[in-house]
């Protein structure tokens, strides 16, 4: 059998390639844990390939107390190679943002941690999951 023959066949053996992330889209997202009502969104960038305007509302552990963090996110990108998030932004004033999980077309998920060790802020980890909700323009 011709060598291009039987890697054609290995490549319909293997199913389709996932859908690709759906680019330039704006996603909100939930968290299976922490508190009720905690939420994230981001922006996919059209090439698919950064997440940016990551924005988190929500409480966080401080000292041992429960208390709201103050609004946003950081700035910056966060990469996503072949459908993978990965990556640690921190804001001025010690507040840092990690996020990793997958996009794959109109739904993404995975997991965020907030820290900042100078005022002993811990989200502890998170479990997300969002939804495209619009394209962005």
């Amino acid at each position: 059998m011709p060598p291009f023959f039987l890697l054609s066949l290995l490549g319909l053996l293997a199913g389709p390639a996932p859908a690709p992330p759906a680019p330039g889209t704006h996603y909100l997202g939930t968290f299976s844990n922490g508190a009720k009502g905690d939420t994230l969104s981001f922006v996919l960038a059209p090439d698919g390939q950064t997440i940016s305007d990551l924005k988190f509302k929500g409480y966080w552990r401080c000292g041992g107390t429960l208390v709201p963090l103050p609004a946003g996110g950081p700035r910056g990108t966060y990469t996503v190679a072949s459908g993978r998030i990965a990556g640690r932004l921190c804001q001025e004033g010690g507040n840092c943002f990690e996020l990793s999980g997958r996009v794959a077309g109109a739904a993404a998920n995975g997991k965020l941690r907030l820290t900042n060790r100078a005022q002993r802020c811990d989200s502890n980890e998170l479990v997300w999951s969002a939804v495209a909700t619009k394209p962005t323009k």
